[in-house]
């Protein structure tokens, strides 16, 4: 029974902190710092430098006005701003439609290996010193360029993540714009502590000389490419006013299927990345990575169940009725909190407007992507060209 207890607390605190522990701890350090790391440079710094907007694109022809528009009105010197699209694979009219664009560059070729394969063949052709890598269908906001530029006048910075914001909708996907809020009040509280952990591919930028051809099966492109650079001693700095916007998943049931990719390519990107679990080598940095990311992936989804039947266990030994135990207290709220997912689960697939559902719901589904992802990273099913999660 002592053993139980012991793996329950464990577990239980292991969750606590890497959803909401971590978040808290990160506010406090940041706080006690004198110097959070805030740019020492002004509004003012001399000449803008040129920059490659990036884009891999597979079968975007629907995006292609919206986005060239969006691109072309940026608050960013014209003649600074080089445009790359590679679009291998596509069989949409996506090259075509692009090559009308005057002073766009389109790399195409037949055969479609995956968007890393596309980036690694298209990054022969940026020859600026900063390249910006963005969706073909997401929308940048107007200063996002300036801003990302500015954070690079600092020389430590190597890497720049720009933020993910949803449009706003109803229903569980108001959840996934919650959800983000919170990732990018970590992400800035991660860049004053020292290094955020990983960029959004809708938007980052870095060094062009730091990039590194990434391995043609990775899953999860800007984590890893974000990551590399920080594992040469640079660090990688956040602005939400650099933001790209897009719109929510349709429904829970196609954001289930993004997260199963992001957690398949989140277990293959531990396994690579494993160098950065040496807190002895890289501090801080590796602090921020197992505390934001690896925890997440692996031990605080492994310990749902593993609370939940150890508490069960401790009860069939104690009894279920003794309220003055604290144990009997955290497993029926377990249960309370169980059944609002499984409503929220019903509400979703009636849609039934349920708003106090959707936590729940939305957490446990993302700590079953997790599991659903483990199984198809281990059984190699996750492939480069994924299907993409249909938008609402």
């Amino acid at each position: 029974m002592l053993t139980l207890k012991i793996f329950f607390w464990i577990f239980l605190f292991i969750l606590v902190y890497a959803y909401l522990g971590y978040g808290l701890l990160l506010y406090l350090l940041v706080k006690c710092r004198k110097n959070n790391n805030e740019s020492p440079f002004g509004e003012e710094a001399g000449e803008d430098p040129e920059v490659t907007l990036f884009v891999a694109a597979y079968n975007e022809k629907d995006f292609i006005r919206m986005k060239m528009e969006n691109s072309f009105s940026l608050d960013y010197p014209k003649d600074k701003i080089k445009h790359v699209w590679v679009t291998d694979g596509s069989d949409d009219g996506t090259p075509e439609l692009l090559r009308t664009y005057e002073g766009v560059e389109v790399y195409h070729q037949p055969e479609r290996a995956g968007k890393i394969a596309a980036m690694n063949r298209g990054m022969q052709f940026v020859k600026t010193p900063i390249v910006i890598f963005s969706d073909g269908n997401t929308l940048l906001g107007k200063e996002a360029i300036r801003r990302i530029v500015k954070l690079f006048r600092d020389p430590k910075v190597g890497c720049v993540s720009g933020e993910k914001r949803i449009f706003n909708k109803e229903g569980a996907a108001a959840t996934e714009g919650i959800y983000w809020k919170y990732e990018s009040f970590l992400k800035k509280l991660d860049a004053k502590l020292y290094s955020v952990v990983g960029a959004a591919g809708e938007l980052f930028a870095l060094r062009t000389h730091l990039y590194r051809p990434v391995e043609k099966d990775t899953l999860l492109d800007d984590f890893i490419i974000s990551l590399r650079v920080a594992e040469q001693g640079y660090t990688i700095q956040y602005d939400p006013e650099a933001y790209a916007i897009e719109n929510p998943s349709a429904n829970v049931k196609e954001e289930l299927k993004r997260k199963i990719r992001i957690s398949a390519g989140g277990i293959q990107s531990v396994l690579r990345l494993k160098e950065l679990l040496n807190p002895f080598r890289f501090g801080l940095l590796s602090f921020q990575y197992i505390s934001h990311r690896v925890l997440r992936w692996t031990l605080a989804p492994l310990g749902l169940p593993i609370i939940l039947f150890c508490n069960l266990a401790i009860l069939i030994s104690e009894g279920f009725l003794d309220f003055s135990s604290l144990y009997t207290w955290l497993f029926y709220l377990q249960m309370l909190f169980y059944l609002l997912a499984l409503l929220g689960w019903v509400a979703e697939n009636r849609k039934i407007k349920v708003r106090i559902l959707y936590v729940p719901y939305y957490f446990i589904m993302m700590n079953v992507a997790v599991y659903l992802g483990f199984i198809r990273f281990i059984k190699k099913q996750q492939s480069v060209n994924w299907e993409r999660a249909k938008r609402g």
